[in-house]
């Protein structure tokens, strides 16, 4: 009677879970789904415009280094700081060059009384030999100490001026009004010739360097007018090609093209990425594979987009993106050529989300 018991409450369990298990899946099968509309991957066979990848500078900027070696006695300015033209940005200590100095002048002043005495000599020989009363050796002795002594002179000098260029690699100055890139060195530190200490540029002009490959480089001309689209800030500026190299050496088959920007409103700075887009077709043709920039999904660094699966589901899938043109980007990888993808929606979507294709 016990047996019979137990095996009715488990009939009873199985048939009540069973049911619980049921309501569940209704209530999922329930779930109302999601109304999206969903777009055709666009391929772009036939006008591909060049289109390569390129870096902000300042038309003019600088490094400024040094040729002495010495201690910074002081960095006068700051990252950021704005100069003017001539000021003292870094002091290195010069004590060395204050005693060589002292010497050079104290040359000086030895050669110049020496010169002095020679001179008053020579009028006086010139005088005798015009009156025959010097031989022609004396006077040819004559000639040769004032030549000389005229010679140390003038190394004398020479020395001081050279001095006086030591002090200016002591001293460094802006060479050009602007602003404060980076700080190398501080207060105690010590300086070698050569090594950068400050940086500067000029905020007023910019320039784009630009990479183009071999293919098409021979269809960049000088003068040429360009789309210079800024990523950071989303912004087209226009841009003028100054510069063409014809040569990659030392660049890996890509040829170095500069373009100076026009004056603009919008707020650029030095190192900024962009995409400049030159007025000609690419000679290479290849299959472009393009998707708006709204239906993007951004998660920090990655980029993806929403796509149908055949249950009916959204699927996030991350994409590897290219070039921007116009208000379309395109797709390196993770999306072919054909396949859709889901454009808008009617509420929020997420990975496995219920769908309704409109």
């Amino acid at each position: 009677m016990k047996k019979i018991h137990t095996i009715i409450t488990l009939s009873v369990a199985l048939l009540v879970g069973s049911c619980d298990s049921e309501d569940k899946k209704v209530a999922a099968d329930n779930t109302s789904a999601i109304k999206v509309k969903v777009n055709k991957v666009a391929t772009n066979n036939d006008r591909q415009f060049l289109s390569v990848s390129g870096k902000i500078q300042a038309t003019n900027s600088a490094d400024l280094s040094t040729r002495m070696m010495g201690y910074v006695k002081k960095v006068h300015v700051n990252v950021g700081d704005k100069v003017r033209k001539g000021q003292l940005l870094v002091s290195i200590n010069n004590t060395a060059l204050q005693a060589q100095k002292a010497q050079v002048n104290a040359g000086i002043t030895e050669a110049k009384t020496a010169f002095n005495n020679v001179t008053k000599n020579y009028k006086r020989y010139k005088n005798l030999y015009a009156s025959k009363s010097v031989t022609q050796r004396e006077m040819d002795d004559m000639t040769a100490n004032y030549e000389m002594a005229e010679a140390r002179l003038e190394a004398a000098n020479q020395m001081q001026n050279e001095i006086n260029a030591q002090f200016a690699y002591s001293n460094i100055t802006a060479p050009f009004s602007g602003v404060i890139t980076s700080k190398n060195i501080e207060t105690g530190d010590m300086a070698n010739p050569g090594m950068p200490l400050i940086s500067l540029e000029n905020p007023r002009n910019f320039e784009v360097m630009a990479m183009v490959p071999e293919t098409e480089i021979s269809e960049i001309k000088k003068g040429t007018t360009v789309a210079v689209l800024v990523k950071s800030i989303n912004k087209n500026i226009v841009g003028k090609v100054s510069e063409v190299s014809t040569s990659a050496k030392n660049t890996g088959g890509q040829y170095l093209v500069k373009i100076n920007l026009e004056k603009t409103d919008a707020t650029i700075l030095s190192g900024m990425f962009t995409t400049v887009q030159f007025p000609m077709e690419r000679k290479v043709k290849s299959t472009l594979v393009l998707i708006p920039k709204e239906a993007i999904v951004t998660n920090g660094q990655l980029s993806g987009v929403y796509t149908t699966s055949e249950s009916n589901t959204a699927l996030l899938r991350w994409l590897r993106l290219g070039r921007t043109y116009g208000n379309q980007v395109e797709v390196l990888s993770g999306l072919s050529a054909d396949e859709t993808y889901i454009i808008s929606s009617e509420g929020k979507l997420y990975n496995g989300a219920n769908i309704s294709v409109q």
